[in-house]
């Protein structure tokens, strides 16, 4: 028997398991999407496949993971807090049979951070099992959830992932069959969702119609109906996979036995992908618009340094996600690069908390200042975002305390301004340090000697790509999806539960 769900989200969710209570201490970046993963490769060992590919995604998500595998009309299901190497082990992954699998690795955005939230979500139906792995957020998750609950669907969980898994079941319930099941099911969905979607059938990778959030196909050896779905790319290239195609905003693709198939359900697509996958959270090493985002973060690096130039001795990265585009500048601007901090990369999330006297004296759990590199230089450091400001002054305070004499942070996006809805973990608006202070008090705050962002404009056309085929709303507020007015005032009602 399926335990009943209660009838609203919960009012106080958990803290990821590595935040404190406090803001001085929460990750000063904006928090990681999710990362899905499919496969239909008969012959194949799929289950192990999945976990390398999930092993690939880790940096989307780090709380949960989960596979479920398909074995004929038997579906069979693994999943847990944790990370994708502490969920799975040789054991777990024998138990997982089957030519399908679907895996995702976690990080909440919508739910709280417990067991029952991980994913895939499986969820019975007329047609057999459908098990689905959702990268995104919903905007309408009040309105469907009611709508479910009013039909007696038995939720379980506080994602609204469980509940596109569910409008599909009622779809297929009520005598369509699982192509016009899904179709009418995201007609109910408003918001950002790339989808992975496991049957006894096959597996079928959707986007919504902005395609706000990545997802690539990739064919596996020269078996004419072995594909991958995957995030990035880095998921394919972990497993010998090559990539084929994105799927395209507004499309499902349906691969069985009888190969891949394309069915655009949307009318209107309108490509918005957003940006800060490109700035931040793909792996530098995974492919977009014809080119590895290494190359695009170095080319926003060189054109930081044009627009906010530093007389300085070295340039320095911010471990890892700063290190392109502190090479760029380090090109364009002649000053030379090096290595200032060391990150620690065994350091995760961790379920230990330093105590209050320790982040006091300074505990150092990620980065440390490289003193011989630093004493007595003038330094640019480059990162990618600010968000509070609370570690980037933490950061600063480190250089100093290092010997640097001048302390010039350039930032390679600009300033982060407004909430994300579309599955991003962002701050409210009034704790978004740039929405609220000028960058110069900014600087002030942080205790550097200058301090620049990349302009809006420049963050655009260094992507070569239109400029309208990009979400930037939490720079700009300009939200390609609208934001109901219940959905901010819960943001910020859960804002002020964590504080």
């Amino acid at each position: 028997m399926i335990p009943q769900c209660p009838d609203s989200l919960d009012d106080h969710p958990q803290l990821p398991p590595n935040s404190v209570n406090d803001h001085d201490n929460r990750p000063d970046k904006p928090e990681e999407a999710c990362g899905v993963f499919g496969i239909y490769a008969p012959g194949e060992d799929v289950a192990k496949l999945t976990y390398f590919g999930l092993y690939a995604l880790q940096h989307r998500g780090q709380e949960s993971a989960g596979i479920a595998t398909f074995e004929g009309t038997q579906v069979n299901l693994r999943k847990d807090m944790g990370l994708v190497s502490q969920v799975f082990n040789e054991s777990t992954l024998q138990n997982l049979p089957g030519s399908i699998a679907v895996g995702h690795t976690r990080y909440s955005t919508t739910g709280s951070s417990r067991k029952v939230n991980a994913q895939p979500a499986v969820v019975e139906t007329r047609l057999g099992s459908v098990a689905l792995a959702h990268n995104g957020n919903l905007v309408n998750t009040m309105p469907l959830r009611e709508e479910l609950l009013k039909n007696n669907c038995n939720l379980v969980s506080t994602t609204d992932s469980e509940m596109i898994a569910f409008a599909i079941a009622e779809e297929i319930n009520a005598g369509a069959d699982w192509l016009e099941s899904c179709i009418r099911a995201f007609h109910r969905c408003q918001g950002a969702f790339s989808l992975v979607i496991g049957t006894s059938r096959g597996v079928m990778g959707v986007r919504d119609p902005n395609g706000i959030r990545p997802l690539v196909i990739g064919t596996l050896g020269d078996h004419p109906v072995r594909y991958v779905l995957s995030s990035e790319t880095c998921g394919l290239d972990i497993i010998g996979a090559q990539y084929f195609r994105d799927v395209e905003p507004g499309e499902l693709v349906w691969i069985t036995e009888e190969g891949l198939a394309s069915f655009p359900w949307s009318h209107k697509p309108q490509r918005k992908l957003c940006i800060f996958e490109m700035i931040y959270f793909a792996r530098p090493d995974s492919v977009m618009h014809n080119e590895s985002l290494y190359s695009y973060r170095m080319r926003i690096g060189r054109r930081l340094a044009q627009e906010s130039p530093a007389d300085a001795d070295l340039v320095i990265g911010v471990p890892d996600s700063g290190i392109p585009a502190a090479i760029g500048y380090s090109q364009a601007s002649g000053i030379p690069y090096a290595e200032g901090l060391i990150k620690n990369r065994y350091v995760g999330r961790t379920f230990i908390q330093p105590t209050q006297s320790m982040r006091e004296s300074g505990i150092r759990m990620k980065l440390n200042p490289l003193k011989d590199v630093l004493f007595g230089k003038r330094v640019v450091i480059v990162d990618d975002s600010i968000v509070r400001g609370t570690t980037s002054r933490k950061l600063v305070k480190t250089l100093r305390e290092a010997g640097a004499l001048e302390v010039h942070m350039r930032i390679s996006s600009p300033p982060v301004t407004h909430p994300c809805f579309y599955g991003i973990d962002t701050d409210t608006q009034d704790q978004l340090i740039a929405a609220t202070t000028s960058v110069e008090d900014i600087a002030k705050q942080l205790e550097v000697d200058t301090l620049a962002y990349l302009s809006w404009q420049g963050m655009l056309e260094s992507t070569r790509e239109d400029p309208e085929s990009f979400c930037s709303a939490c720079f700009t507020g300009d939200y390609p999806i609208p934001i109901p007015e219940h959905v901010k005032r819960s943001k910020l009602m859960l804002e002020k539960a964590s504080v």
